[in-house]
């Protein structure tokens, strides 16, 4: 069996129809929590924030579930990471009243990362049609990815034509040399298949496996910043992860295992203390702001062992900051030099948006604004009705955009479905799916 894999929109996955209603369902499975959410797509009028969008969003169903089985956006226990799925999974469905045979997945593990190709061909009638169009997709496409790699997303973010390049709708224009520049997003295959066969063993289908920072893009920026150019930078438990927007494309994707959770293990060892006290005790008093008073304010930290006679112990906030605040700047300096080298280096004012659960911290979009030198605000989902209120939040921007993402399908290229399958050996995709069940279990 190759260790390519061509990932994207499998044989079921459509991109929903301008004119139709769709019900989608999106399974955001990360380290510390798995969200399940139902919605109904219903076609709408362009909105002013977001003219992109033509559908509105309902959320019908929502589950939010604890993560096991999980570690750094990977599978490592996979009879727990699934139980815990088919949890979610259930109380969305009984939530919606129905039945699901199939799920977008958002990724955040397998470190994330573009790769860009560009390709050429000569115009055979002299004008840009249909037809050329597809040849060149189908000629950047064919370009090898590194073993090990799967595709998540192969996007075409511009054209030229002879000199002319930045042409983003080339039909009908005339010239001689075609050309694509095409972006796409790998991950490795290992961590792909494996959350791929828990999916599969809930008994789901998996319409498509997107990357998650592009997700958390899709549901929390307004059209004009994605045009002005700008990072979201996803703060998971277990991951971190970016994706860079510039004039309105999806450029470029990025990923490191080190996020949220990190922060909690420190805080434990720190205070010495249970993992979940020193979670709750970030979530409630998490802060990377210092301040003089902060040395008088005092929260209790519940021993470690069960001995009740065990007294608890006290601690200062600005302990607490002294702690959280190294690990959180590590992070954010780790963001600054992945953005460095990516496409977004080249957007001086470009804004930086902040999702996942480990943005909540108090204070972090002024720590982030000073360590990326850039505008920095906390991103929560928009356009969205039916959310509850718990799930309105930043935590819940990869969950969201996955609803969103169905409207967002048809800019991705990907091989003729009757071609497109592992890169060696017979058998269709769907085949190769059955037979990596068969095989492991």
């Amino acid at each position: 069996m190759s260790n390519v894999v061509r990932f994207g929109l499998t044989p079921k996955m459509k991109p929903v129809s301008p004119k139709r209603s769709a019900v989608v369902a999106a399974l955001d499975v990360g380290t510390s929590k798995i969200v399940c959410m139902i919605a109904k797509l219903q076609p709408q009028a362009p909105q002013d924030v977001l003219r992109r969008r033509s559908h509105g969003v309902r959320v019908l169903g929502f589950a939010h579930t604890a993560a096991s089985g999980m570690k750094g956006g990977t599978v490592i226990d996979l009879a727990e990471a699934e139980a815990m799925v088919r949890t979610a999974i259930d109380i969305a469905e009984n939530a919606a009243h129905v039945q699901l045979e199939s799920v977008v997945v958002a990724l955040s593990g397998g470190r994330l990362g573009s790769e860009r190709f560009i390709a050429n061909v000569d115009l055979t009638g002299g004008a840009v049609t249909d037809g050329e169009i597809a040849r060149v997709l189908a000629a950047a496409s064919r370009h090898s990815v590194r073993d090990g790699r799967a595709v998540l997303h192969s996007l075409p973010i511009g054209y030229s034509l002879d000199a002319a390049s930045g042409i983003r709708e080339p039909r009908g224009m005339l010239g001689h040399k075609f050309g694509v520049d095409m972006h796409m997003v790998t991950a490795d295959v290992a961590t792909v298949r494996n959350l791929m066969l828990t999916v599969e063993r809930s008994h789901l289908n998996i319409e498509a496996m997107v990357a998650s920072p592009y997700m958390a893009g899709l549901s929390v920026l307004a059209d004009d910043e994605a045009d002005l150019g700008a990072a979201v930078i996803d703060l998971g438990a277990g991951t971190t992860t970016a994706a860079v927007f510039s004039q309105g494309r999806f450029v470029h994707a990025d990923g490191f295992a080190l996020g949220g959770h990190h922060v909690t293990m420190d805080l434990a060892r720190g205070l010495n203390t249970r993992i979940a006290d020193a979670e709750r005790i970030k979530a409630i008093y998490g802060s990377v702001l210092s301040g003089g008073s902060d040395e008088r304010d005092m929260i209790t930290v519940p021993p470690f062992g069960d001995d009740e006679r065990e007294p608890p112990q006290f601690v200062s906030r600005a302990a607490l900051t002294r702690i959280i605040k190294p690990r959180v700047e590590e992070i954010l300096e780790m963001v600054r030099d992945r953005l460095a080298a990516s496409p977004f280096a080249a957007e001086p004012r470009g804004r930086v948006v902040l999702t996942g659960g480990a943005s909540q911290l108090t204070g972090i979009a002024d720590l982030a604004s000073r360590i990326l030198k850039r505008p920095v605000r906390i991103g929560r989902p928009l356009g969205l009705s039916g959310l509850p209120e718990s799930a309105k939040g930043p935590a819940f921007a990869v969950a969201a955009g996955l609803l969103v993402y169905p409207q967002a399908a048809h800019l991705e290229h990907f091989e003729p479905r009757r071609t497109r399958h592992l890169m060696t050996g017979n058998g269709g995709y769907m085949a190769r799916v059955g037979r990596w069940l068969r095989e492991s279990f």
